[in-house]
């Protein structure tokens, strides 16, 4: 008896062991901020798991949070999943990483680990409307409820209004979690050292493990639709070639402006934000305001200016944050407009291509009236009236004349005191 047992006993102790052997493991890190960048990683990343017959997905977690609409999407993108899916916050899933977290099966922390704070924030630090709050709330209870987590305290982290000082939340504050915490309340299954205790702890220990991570393309594109990125490239876009008009030829300005604008649709063409069409409707209206440079009317280059934007809408899926972006683009441009405006005028770069900066000036040898100054002093007789205008004869020549305002009858003496290019004034000539 005690033999079976002992045999018993082994055989058990065997295929504990070997748990988790032949299964395959990704791990998927969620770093930074949440943006579509990250959100065409995790759609790349997920789908392989898939096609690899993936046993399990396991995400690395920390992150301060991000843009709302891009987590959604990716929290989307988890409840799809058949494959069993365990969050590992490693240091921090605040905001929209506590939101990802909770859309995943299970929910493992490091000692200092912490989740939650995920109140709705505007790119301007301010609190989000009602209307957009609540839509988020709604969305952290049902991604709570999603994987049977009690959805109070997901709404705490969401909601300041709701009061749980017995866990760090007093009305008026956001709900953060730490480890022991998240334990306690059932939304953490446990705390692990590391990511070889957690395979251990979820029987994966043998377990083949494939380690991914964002490609060139996705890091660069990552850091291209990042909220505060955009404006600068546009930014840069703008005053580098506002710089060029005023510079000579094709230089650094221009290039640096090219550069931008091919960074931004390059960022966002990766994170599948934008399409061909976008570049298309770009090129066009730069050529439409090229060709309104060197043939003026004001329709064509109106009309490239409004396709440049549209492109630029075309090529987000907040607008809100495009027009703020925009705005200040448009601006900075105006601003170095100006300036070299004031400082340098319109006699250098292309406006010296199309603005006439020749002027028929005397010193030039240009006049458009002989102005003769030498008729000053001569006397002669008004051969007409003067009211104040007629004409009088001058060593047998007759000139227009007018008179310094005064009425002076015909045949009066008169004496030339002042000539102004076609205008010659008189004075009569008193009799002694």
């Amino acid at each position: 008896m005690v033999f079976i047992l002992f045999s018993c006993l082994s055989f058990f102790t065997y295929i504990q062991a070997a748990e988790g052997e032949g299964k395959l493991v990704y791990v998927i890190p969620i770093e930074d901020t949440v943006e579509r960048g990250l959100e065409a990683f995790v759609k790349r990343t997920t789908n392989e798991a898939k096609e690899a017959s993936a046993d399990h997905i396991i995400f690395e977690i920390n992150t301060p949070g991000g843009r709302v609409d891009a987590a959604k999407n990716i929290g989307e993108i988890l409840q799809d999943l058949e494959i069993e899916t365990t969050s590992f916050v490693t240091v921090e899933a605040l905001s929209a990483g506590s939101y990802l977290a909770l859309n995943t099966d299970n929910i493992y922390m490091k000692p200092q680990a912490s989740m939650g704070a995920s109140g709705v924030i505007n790119s301007d630090g301010t609190a989000a409307d009602k209307k957009a709050q609540s839509a988020w709330i709604a969305s952290m209870k049902s991604a709570a409820s999603s994987k049977d987590r009690d959805p109070l305290y997901a709404e705490a982290m969401a909601n300041a209004n709701v009061d749980l000082p017995d866990y760090g939340a007093p009305k008026g504050e956001y709900l953060t979690l730490d480890a022991e915490t998240a334990v306690e309340i059932g939304y953490a299954e446990d705390i692990v050292d590391h990511r070889t205790a957690l395979l251990h702890s979820l029987s994966l220990s043998d377990a083949e493990v494939v380690e991914t991570s964002p490609t060139f393309a996705e890091g660069l594109a990552r850091f291209l639709t990042n909220p505060v990125v955009v404006p600068i490239l546009l930014s840069l876009a703008s005053i580098g070639l506002v710089v060029e008009l005023y510079s000579p030829g094709f230089g650094i300005p221009g290039s640096i402006g090219l550069v931008s604008l091919i960074l931004f649709f390059y960022g966002h063409i990766i994170a599948g934000l934008a399409g061909y069409e976008a570049i298309v409707l770009l090129i066009l209206g730069i050529v439409l305001i090229i060709i309104e440079i060197f043939a003026p009317g004001g329709i064509l280059g109106f009309i490239g200016l409004a396709a440049i934007v549209v492109s630029l809408f075309m090529s987000t899926d907040n607008i809100g944050q495009m027009s703020i972006s925009i705005l200040i683009a448009i601006s900075l441009a105006i601003i170095v407009a100006v300036v070299l405006f004031k400082t340098i005028g319109l006699e250098k770069g292309i406006f010296r291509h199309v603005i006439l900066n020749d002027a028929t000036t005397t010193e030039l040898g240009y006049v458009s009236t002989v102005n003769r100054k030498e008729l000053i002093g001569r006397e002669g007789i008004a051969v007409t009236p003067l009211r104040p205008s007629g004409t009088a004869e001058f060593n047998d020549e007759r000139l227009d004349v007018v008179s310094e305002g005064a009425f002076i009858d015909m045949s009066r003496p008169v004496k030339i005191v002042k000539v102004e290019g076609s205008r010659i004034v008189v004075r009569p000539i008193k009799n002694d």
